[in-house]
Parts: structure tokens; C-alpha cells; sequence
């Protein structure tokens, strides 16, 4: 099928440097996109052209109606378009659920199609689980949302939570007070209240403690009513720390609890509290469980393939782990070089 459209303003930054939108757009969706004097045409099958054509329609609205597209933002937005296989998602939707969140000073969209199913579900749900590898935002979206509440008076406060288990390190041999001593372990959630908030209204709002950020072990014993509480680095909270921060919840209150199965600094894994309650939990209502890949990194290109690279040799091990011995053994000689 071919489709001709009339040349929307400012097109060219909807094609993008060296034309990277328009790439996205073509290998997305499988068409052809050709830019000629008389319009855009477009060619491929009738469902995508069609799609196609919603992203320039989409566009045209945006543009008209002043929309502002910072850092990148047009780019992760049609990619999270053209990998949403049902077309459910479209940029005018995209950019006016945007607007909808209050971020503070910078507006925050989801550069996967997992990080929006996540904000979604972060809007629907009471409980929220956020699991995956480093650097698919599962830390700063969350505290996005929570800071997004805060400026629509959802809630009053937001309590920011982190076990302090140290990797290679003891709490007892830091200097400084208690407070003093757990502050580098909470410095992910300082830097995204920061890139997220004006640094005057952060510490104001850390002063009267409408932004709490302590250790798990601060939460034992409260109610947390009219809240956003997170819980970062979960997998290294214990089954009872866990159990107990997951009742902590008060009314009119919402928990996201994030966590990367893969870098658990517990003495015995296995009795991490949120590989424990992915379980536990995994058929209560009202909880939603989000799963996070290396394709949803968005950090450095390389951080992506470090992800891979970890992932490969864990599935490696594990298979060696499964094989019997005596096939252990003939995987070993097979790999061994040749004696000269």
C-alpha cells in the first residue's frame, strides 16, 4: 500500500538528526518513508502505513498546540510507539499523559515499552513491584511518580527507603554520625530528587520532613498514611524486612518496591526478601509486578552490553550446574585447547 500526506511544519525535527526519528520509524514499523516536494509518501503494509500516518497526524497536533520536545524526548517516544505491538499507544498520547504528570522542572517519558507499562501501572496500583537490571529506571521513574503526587497533592509526604547492606564495606568502621553513615547508601534517591526538584525545594522539603529518606530499619513500627513510600535496592532486604515494610502502608498511601535480582550483597541469597515475595505475593490483588530486560537500559550503549554480557555467563553457569557430572566432564575436555 501507498500513501501520500501532506508536509507537516517543522518536519524536520520530527525526522531527527541525520534522520534517526525517521529511522526509528521505518525499521518500527516496516515501511518506507519518502520525502518529496509534493508531501511525505509512504509505503508498506495497510495496518503500518496507517500507524505511520498517525505519528505525522500526531505530530502536526503537537506541534500546532506548542508541545516542547527536550532531551531526546521525540526520539524515546517513537520508540516506545512503534514497539507497541497492538498500536495502542500514540505520541499525542504519550506527550499529554506526560503533561498530566507533574515531574517539577523537567518533564520525564518512558523510553521503553516497559518503563511505560510501568508508570502505568505505578498510576493504577496501590503496590507496585519495579525488577530488572541497572540503568532501566526503575529507581528514577518511581521517585518521578512520587515526586508527580507530591506537586498534584495525592499525598502529603514522600518517604524514600533503602537497606543499608554494604558491599565490601562495614557502617561500624565509617566515620561520622548514623545518619552520616547511611547517606552514601541513599545517594541514588538524593540524586534523582535533585535532577527532579529544585535543589532549594528539596532540602526545604527535607527539613520538614515532607521528603523522608532513611534505612529500612527507620520504618519498623510506623503507619504510613498518605504517602508515597519507596523501597530501593529490595533485594537485599531480608524475608522479615521485607514483610515488614510491605504492612507498612497506611491509608490513601501507595509503595513501589524496586530491586535487581541479579546484585544481591545478602550473606545467603536465597533468603532475599524480594525473590521471597515475588513469590509470596505473585497472586494478590492490587500488587503489580514489573519485569525489566537489557533492552529497556538506558543508560550508556555499553552498560547495555555489560547487562548481556553478565546475563550470558549466568545462563552459562546455571546450564553447567544442570548438566550431569559426567557431561560436566566431556564439556570441560571439549573446551580445553589441543596439547602440542
Amino acid at each position: 500500500m501507498k500513501k501520500s500526506i501532506e508536509l507537516v511544519p517543522n518536519i524536520e525535527k520530527l525526522f531527527g538528526t541525520r534522520d534517526e526519528n525517521l529511522h526509528i520509524m521505518e525499521v518500527g514499523l516496516n515501511v518506507n518513508v519518502d520525502l518529496r516536494s509534493d508531501g511525505v509518501h509512504i509505503e508498506g503494509a495497510p495496518r503500518d502505513v496507517s500507524r505511520a500516518e498517525q505519528i505525522f497526524t500526531d505530530f502536526d497536533h503537537l506541534n500546532r498546540t506548542g508541545h516542547e520536545f527536550k532531551n531526546g524526548d521525540l526520539r524515546d517516544m517513537l520508540k516506545v510507539v512503534v514497539s507497541e505491538e497492538n498500536a495502542s499507544t500514540t505520541l499525542r498520547g504519550l506527550a499529554e499523559a506526560g503533561k498530566q504528570r507533574s515531574f517539577g522542572k523537567r518533564q520525564v517519558q518512558p523510553k521503553s515499552i516497559n518503563q511505560r507499562r510501568y508508570l502505568d501501572a505505578i498510576e493504577k496500583n496501590d503496590m507496585i513491584f519495579g525488577i530488572g537490571p541497572a540503568g532501566t529506571g526503575k529507581t528514577y521513574l518511581a521517585v518521578a511518580m512520587a515526586v508527580s503526587a507530591l506537586n498534584n497533592k495525592k499525598v502529603n509526604r514522600i518517604i524514600l527507603a533503602r537497606p543499608a547492606v554494604e558491599a565490601g564495606e562495614r557502617l561500624g568502621f565509617l566515620p561520622g554520625t548514623l545518619q552520616e553513615k547511611v547517606d552514601p547508601y541513599l545517594r541514588p534517591l538524593y540524586d534523582a530528587l535533585y535532577d527532579l526538584m529544585d535543589q532549594e525545594r528539596v532540602d526545604r522539603c527535607l527539613e520538614k520532613n515532607v521528603i523522608e529518606i532513611a534505612p529500612i530499619a527507620f520504618m519498623r513500627g510506623r503507619t504510613l498514611n498518605d504517602s508515597f513510600i519507596i523501597l530501593d535496592e529490595a533485594q537485599n532486604t531480608t524475608s522479615e524486612q521485607m514483610k515488614m515494610f510491605v504492612t507498612r502502608m497506611g491509608f490513601n498511601s501507595k509503595a513501589v518496591i524496586t530491586g535487581d535480582i541479579t546484585q544481591i550483597d545478602l550473606p545467603n541469597a536465597r533468603k532475599s526478601g524480594l525473590l521471597e515475595a515475588i513469590d509470596v505475593l505473585k497472586n494478590v490483588d492490587g500488587i503489580s509486578f514489573n519485569f525489566f530486560g537489557e533492552e529497556d537500559v538506558v543508560r550508556h550503549h555499553l552498560v547495555q552490553r555489560i547487562v548481556r554480557a553478565y546475563d550470558d555467563r549466568a545462563k552459562s553457569q546455571q546450564m553447567s550446574l544442570e548438566l550431569p557430572k559426567e557431561a560436566q566432564v566431556q564439556q570441560q575436555e571439549s573446551q580445553e585447547p589441543l596439547q602440542q
